[in-house]
């Protein structure tokens, strides 16, 4: 089972920062959940530019994450997908999962193309098919106009970050305000990639060990919907890694592998035991921790904290926004409720489109500085290292 010493270690050295009122009881190590910039602070700023990065830091961010897709010379770049644009059946634009400006491009009309990820058919650009010089000269836009309009505003006016420049963010901004920022990875389309000769795992971990996040004491987690890229990713490095749980379907390498489980399969007693053997938590679907009726109403919290954590499992929940359309039906205009009661869960952290929500509902909740939820110090130094034996 990886172990936990550096997460506890890192989160040692930012906890006393934390503005507090308030206990909070229930995370795996005593740590105050953190804060997951979801692509930046992108309910405010265009997802995956440096400036929604930078902000989600500056509105209280722990962690900032980049989706990580590839060029066509291997350099790994943050995009939602490898989609930069794409089109519906009858040729228009998809105003849902579009995040550039190719399609007015002229210059590249040529590279429009349709494949098949992840069983589904797209047509559209796509990054693998760009250089990095080619993929720095196209600008980003808001993926989600008809939900974030007030986000149009900056469109065209960012280019696409690569993971390099990302760390270098992260370090400035640590170095700037005197907290660690940590970086938060996902290996978007990993069986894709390696179909194509683009095998993503070397390329991060070659970016990752450069930067000296070589283990788990390094403000970093690699995360992932697939299953054997984790694997692999486990023999390659030692920073943390999460496997990523959706509600419904199975990883793609499992409909590759013909291995009939389900994501639902990946978190019972047993499948949570197989995870806690090359990953150091789970990501999941907030809806698998506190469901909701058919009403879209907030129901009971499930066991799945308490069983991931029996696992000896770090819990990360995603995701959280503060529009009405995400928000469950019980709580229309208190994005604050719902921050409140995931976190009561005892989750170690969640990603957040709106981190100054987030920021804000944990530091009514975390305990004053230089406590551990109420604990004490040695006491949780001393259930640590018995975990480690």
């Amino acid at each position: 089972m990886r172990h936990f010493f550096g997460a506890f270690l890192l989160g040692m050295a930012t906890l006393t920062v934390m503005p507090t009122e308030k206990v909070l009881a229930g995370t795996l190590t005593g740590q105050a959940p953190i804060v997951i910039g979801h692509r930046g602070a992108s309910g405010y700023r265009p997802e995956h530019t440096l400036a929604a990065y930078e902000l989600a830091i500056q509105m209280g961010a722990d962690y900032i994450e980049p989706d990580l897709v590839a060029t066509k010379d291997g350099v790994l770049v943050a995009r939602h997908e490898n989609a930069l644009a794409i089109l519906n059946a009858d040729g228009t634009l998809n105003l849902t999962d579009t995040s550039t400006d190719v399609y007015e491009r002229l210059q590249f009309a040529d590279r429009k193309t349709t494949k098949v990820i992840d069983g589904r058919s797209i047509t559209g650009w796509f990054t693998e098919d760009f250089t990095l010089e080619e993929l720095k000269t196209l600008r980003a836009i808001e993926r989600i106009p008809g939900i974030r309009p007030q986000n149009t505003q900056y469109d065209r006016q960012f280019e696409i970050p690569t993971l390099q420049e990302v760390i270098d963010l992260a370090k400035a901004q640590s170095a700037a305000l005197g907290r660690t920022i940590g970086i938060y990875p996902e290996t978007k389309h990993p069986t894709y990639f390696d179909s194509i000769g683009l095998s993503m795992e070397e390329i991060l971990v070659s970016v990752l060990n450069a930067n000296g996040y070589v283990d788990e004491t390094a403000p970093v987690y690699i995360q992932s919907f697939e299953v054997s890229n984790l694997k692999d990713l486990n023999q390659l490095t030692n920073v943390s890694l999460v496997q990523l749980i959706n509600p419904s379907g199975r990883p793609y390498d499992f409909v590759v592998n013909a291995d009939s489980r389900l994501y639902r399969d990946l978190i019972t007693p047993l499948g949570l035991a197989e995870i806690a053997t090359y990953a150091n938590g789970i990501g999941a679907n907030k809806n698998l921790i506190i469901p909701r009726d058919s009403q879209g109403n907030l129901l009971s919290p499930t066991t799945l904290v308490d069983d991931a954590h029996a696992a000896g499992l770090i819990v990360h929940a995603w995701t959280f926004r503060d529009e009405d359309v995400f928000l469950p039906t019980n709580l229309q205009g208190n994005p604050q409720e719902e921050y409140k009661r995931f976190y009561q869960t005892g989750i170690d952290g969640l990603f957040s489109d709106n981190p100054d929500t987030a920021f804000a509902v944990r530091s009514t909740l975390v305990p004053e500085p230089g406590t551990i939820f109420g604990l004490g110090f040695m006491p949780l130094l001393g259930w640590l290292f018995r975990r480690r034996k």
